[in-house]
């Protein structure tokens, strides 16, 4: 740092400010594709803990009706997960002495590795082990209400290679 004579106060040369720029270049072209990488890790990370949330809520449910895992339509099985329910599956808003098992989920999370307006619609397979990908209607899982098993409706894969049905 040089000292100005004119009036007295401290100052940067013009090349010292060129080499802190150049340091702070530096320090962002590396942590910039770091930063882009840890969200693409986000979207799994996010897979993998709805599914583990929705396949505890689908065991939680057959724990309490007989072994019967949520069956029906999608939006029967969507209710059957977020709302009270007697013991044959038939549901209700509101708790009392026969619907009295439940709520499993608040909502049936949109699934993060599937874009579009039906990411938290529920496709039913009840014909293949483990359900198999449908994406023409853009729903974000697919469910085997025989079986109990819940997949990502992605035939995707994420930065290693896995597919995200496969989680």
């Amino acid at each position: 740092m040089k000292r100005n004579t004119c009036n007295g106060r401290n100052a940067f040369s013009l090349v010292e400010l060129v080499v802190v720029i150049v340091i702070i270049g530096i320090i962002a072209a590396m942590a910039i594709p770091r930063l882009s990488r840890g969200s693409a890790g986000a979207a799994d990370s996010a897979l993998a803990g709805d599914l583990a949330i929705m396949r505890n809520a689908i065991n939680m449910y057959a724990a309490e009706h007989n072994s019967n895992f949520p069956s029906g339509t999608a939006a029967e099985v969507a209710n059957q997960l977020t709302q009270y329910s007697d013991i044959d599956g038939n549901t209700q808003d509101s708790k009392d002495g026969t619907y009295k098992y439940g709520p499993y989920l608040v909502a049936v999370p949109a699934c993060p590795v599937v874009s579009g307006t039906a990411a938290d619609d529920i496709l039913i397979d009840s014909t293949n082990t483990p359900p198999q990908v449908n994406t023409t209607n853009g729903e974000g899982w697919v469910y085997n209400p025989t079986t109990g098993e819940i997949i990502a409706n992605s035939s995707d894969t994420d930065a290693s290679g896995k597919a995200y049905n496969t989680y």
